[in-house]
């Protein structure tokens, strides 16, 4: 026997997020009746995470579900939205849920004319497409937005997927996307460039060097905040940030490099929160601003 209040399902969008989300909703005994599919990598990522799942027209999905979960990228969204409205597809009653960080229950504007129902669910999680992402939903957190007879919805579908719903206001949305795209995407690049430092002296295998520190360092950092802040900005030991300096720009071949410009934004940046909580004196922060341009470039 079935649950009550179980839905029928349409993901729009089998990409790395909709396939899984998807399936943890499938998981929790809704019926994924259709996903669209339109590239060989989301065909195949639809059949191995959505068995049996029919791979269908958008409209087709639309019509037959009702809980519509939107995973498309950002920019597409209020266009699809937009143009599903003025093909008359919302339905008055259905849920409609998109994915996006940075957006609210603003950009499905398109909907409510027909009676539908916005919701935003964004996954506070990178995601790679596999199964392996469905283990990971327990430990994730979802910055969900509804207007406020709607947000227990939101927040059931979230509980349902296994992971914690956190409310974000409508016009919070932007911050709240930043500082994730800010620790994730740039604590990415910055694991990338150490790694390409190491490979260039000869180290044969970075991770395994870089592992347990850049994980002991964010352990240290969620727990602590600035308290967990070290190394040579922190200490104020201008001639160690002025060597890094002409170390990377040899390394770069001048001032054009992503690894120098990297280094010298983050120890920037580290050293004015330094000062402004008493970590680091006015002079030592204005030594180590010295020694990352000396040339006043």
């Amino acid at each position: 026997m079935s649950r009550p209040g179980r839905l029928g399902i349409g993901i729009i969008g089998a990409g790395r997020v909709g396939a899984v989300l998807g399936a943890a909703l499938r998981a929790a005994e809704h019926a994924v009746v259709g996903v669209s599919a339109v590239s060989d990598a989301s065909r195949e990522r639809a059949e191995t995470l959505l068995p049996g799942v029919p791979i269908l027209e958008i409209q087709d999905i639309v019509e037959r579900s009702e809980l519509v979960l939107l995973a498309v990228p950002d920019d597409s969204l209020e266009a699809l939205v937009d143009g599903l409205a003025a093909l008359g597809a919302w339905q008055p009653g259905q849920l409609v849920a998109h994915t996006a960080g940075r957006f609210g229950v603003g950009i499905l504007r398109g909907i409510r004319a027909a009676g539908a129902i916005p919701l935003a669910l964004h996954p506070a999680m990178t995601f790679t497409g596999m199964s392996l992402d469905l283990t990971r939903l327990p430990d994730c957190s979802f910055g969900v937005t509804a207007d406020p007879a709607m947000l227990p919805i939101a927040q059931a579908l979230v509980v349902e997927m296994g992971a914690e719903p956190v409310a974000i206001a409508e016009g919070d949305r932007p911050l709240y996307h930043a500082a994730l795209a800010h620790g994730s995407n740039h604590l990415a690049t910055i694991a990338a460039q150490s790694a390409e430092l190491l490979r260039a002296v000869g180290v044969e295998s970075p991770a395994r060097m870089l592992g347990p520190l850049l994980r002991a360092t964010l352990e240290n950092a969620l727990a602590s905040g600035e308290g967990a802040l070290t190394g040579p900005v922190v200490r104020g030991d201008a001639g160690t940030v002025a060597a890094h300096t002409e170390a990377l720009l040899d390394y770069d071949g001048g001032t054009s490099g992503d690894v120098l410009a990297a280094y010298r934004a983050m120890a920037t940046a580290t050293a004015r929160r330094a000062e402004s909580r008493g970590l680091l004196k006015a002079d030592q922060a204005a030594a180590v601003r010295s020694a990352l341009d000396p040339e006043g470039l």
